[in-house]
């Protein structure tokens, strides 16, 4: 075994899909293995042989298939109470899978022994003994996880060894003690595997919940202070039931970047933030821009000093260099913005500030004046993007809106129709179109689109992905101040917009507007420089 070298065993496509509203298609789950073995993941835990008929289809997608990185893991429980190993059909499901490697969970908690799965003690050690001994005559490794090992050694910790011990003399390659419940933190964490350490001989492993927020913290703590803990159970962006498993987003770069471990092969580190997403927008789940080294946010600055610094020597204000996971500097731009990151920013689209501080100064007060009204440009990139090219003199007029009206007629039968009228000019030429949609955001839309799309034909690349609403003063009711953030795309890369007003449409055209004339200045090849 590689010295220093911890195994990556992931479990997103099992325990990750225990996770509220996590669900994979067998394409999906096809997909993901791909890109796992891609970045080098030792371990893919895919779930329980013809569990259900997804997985039956999945376990015979993978018989014909063989990766570079990846050992394909079926996952299982030791024998039923008052069945033979031999004629145990979960047990023989798994023999028939033919995966590299095949995991087990056994009861190490003497109350799920007695009181859950109601047998006795010395016939759940049986129990693991025999599954494992079994899998051993087919399998060249097997995994032993010990599930609510943690709980089980709060209550008998004599009683949690043996169910290891059992496991290890029958032949088990990995034993990895489980916190299932993941209410352990690291300091009593930490006193149980130095016990387990100085009982288990096989090289061990480890396996957290998130249920107290520990579940990363004691996965790293674990590897760093423990000896014989050579591999780490987790799922991508911590999906799992529950509060989620360990986000091995985080607990790889943790310890190949704090702790100097192995985990990865090569440079493929840099692969983990477009892993995390990539995942992410295959399971249909709104990523988490906080997330530690991968999220939007990881490397985001705001504050005008924090920026200025970054500017001079990054590793001042970032604990790790973004690229080193694949990640990007975010430099955000809001009130609390200095003169710094407005020409930092400007730079980023092509606009060079760096020598007239007056229009620098004019975008400053423009932007603290908007944010008191209630804009906020952290999420509205294409609407910064659209100001400091205005106040530089270098933004493109598409069209010029002279009007726009919306009526909304309900109809018999519960049906609701919005109808938008909408007035520009282009050049000379003034042009009015009418759109229908399911609401007066949408139908403004169409009209837009109808009125500008013969002249723009690249128009029709741009798509309105997300639509969001937010009442800024809640206490005035119906006249209370709204804030439109539009997500748009044009299938290659994403911007969002702004619109902040007291009425609802006038707050959706600005956001829409934006979105549509950002959308074509890059389309259309209009950027500053090109």
């Amino acid at each position: 075994m590689e010295r220093d070298k911890i195994f990556i065993f992931d479990t997103t496509l099992r325990d990750g899909t225990q996770g509220a509203n996590i669900s994979f298609s067998v394409r999906d789950k096809l997909q993901i293995i791909d890109r796992l073995d891609d970045i080098g993941i030792d371990y893919i835990e895919v779930g329980f042989p013809a569990s259900n008929p997804k997985d039956e289809e999945l376990f015979k997608e993978l018989k014909n298939k063989k990766y570079k990185n990846s050992k394909i893991v079926a996952f299982g429980r030791t024998r039923y109470k008052d069945t033979s190993a031999e004629k145990d059909a979960n047990l023989n499901l798994l023999v028939r899978s033919e995966t590299d490697s095949v995991c087990i969970f056994g009861k190490s908690s003497s109350l799920h022994v007695e009181e859950v799965i109601e047998t006795t003690l010395e016939n759940n050690l049986s129990m693991i003994f025999d599954s494992v001994q079994l899998l051993k005559k087919y399998f060249s490794e097997v995994i032993f996880d010990g599930e609510h090992f943690f709980d089980g050694f709060r209550q008998n910790s004599d009683y949690a060894i043996k169910t290891l011990k059992a496991a290890q003399e029958a032949g088990a390659d990995w034993i990895v003690p489980c916190d299932t419940n993941g209410g352990f933190l690291p300091g009593e964490m930490l006193e149980v595997l130095d016990t387990v350490s100085k009982e288990i001989s096989v090289p061990l492993g480890v396996h957290f919940h998130n249920d107290s927020g520990c579940a990363v913290a004691n996965t790293i703590v674990s590897v760093e202070k423990v000896k014989g803990i050579k591999m780490v159970q987790g799922t991508i962006n911590g999906y799992g039931e529950r509060c989620g498993n360990a986000d091995l987003c985080q607990v790889v770069p943790g310890l190949e970047l704090k702790l100097k471990k192995k985990c990865l092969k090569g440079s493929n580190l840099k692969h983990m933030t477009n892993l995390s997403r990539f995942v992410s927008e295959v399971a249909n789940q709104t990523l988490v821009s906080s997330q530690p080294f991968v999220g939007h946010n990881a490397f985001a600055h705001k504050g005008g000093m924090h920026v200025s610094g970054v500017s001079k020597i990054s590793k001042a204000f970032e604990h790790i260099e973004p690229e080193s996971v694949g990640n990007t500097r975010e430099i955000l731009i809001s009130e609390l913005s200095g003169k710094k990151s407005i020409i930092l920013k400007a730079k980023e689209f092509g606009v060079n500030l760096e020598n007239d501080l007056e229009k620098v100064s004019k975008i400053l007060n423009r932007i603290q004046n908007l944010e008191h009204k209630g804009y906020q440009f952290e999420a509205a990139d294409g609407s910064f993007e659209l100001l400091v090219k205005d106040i530089a003199g270098v933004k493109k007029e598409f069209f010029t809106l002279e009007s726009f009206r919306v009526l909304n007629e309900k109809r018999a039968g519960g049906e609701m129709l919005s109808e938008a009228t909408v007035k520009v000019y282009i050049g000379g030429d003034r042009i009015v179109e009418t759109g229908e949609g399911n609401g007066p955001v949408n139908a403004l839309d169409c009209a837009l689109r109808k009125a500008i799309g013969s002249r723009y034909p690249s128009l029709s690349r741009i798509e309105l992905a997300d639509f969001k609403v937010r009442v800024l003063n809640e206490k005035k009711g119906t006249a209370a101040v709204v804030r439109v953030l539009i997500e748009s795309t044009d299938g290659e890369k994403s911007w969002g917009t702004i619109g902040v007003s007291e009425n609802i449409i006038e707050a959706s055209w600005q956001a829409l507007e934006d979105s549509v004339v950002y959308g074509l200045m890059h389309v259309e090849g209009t950027r500053q420089g090109k």
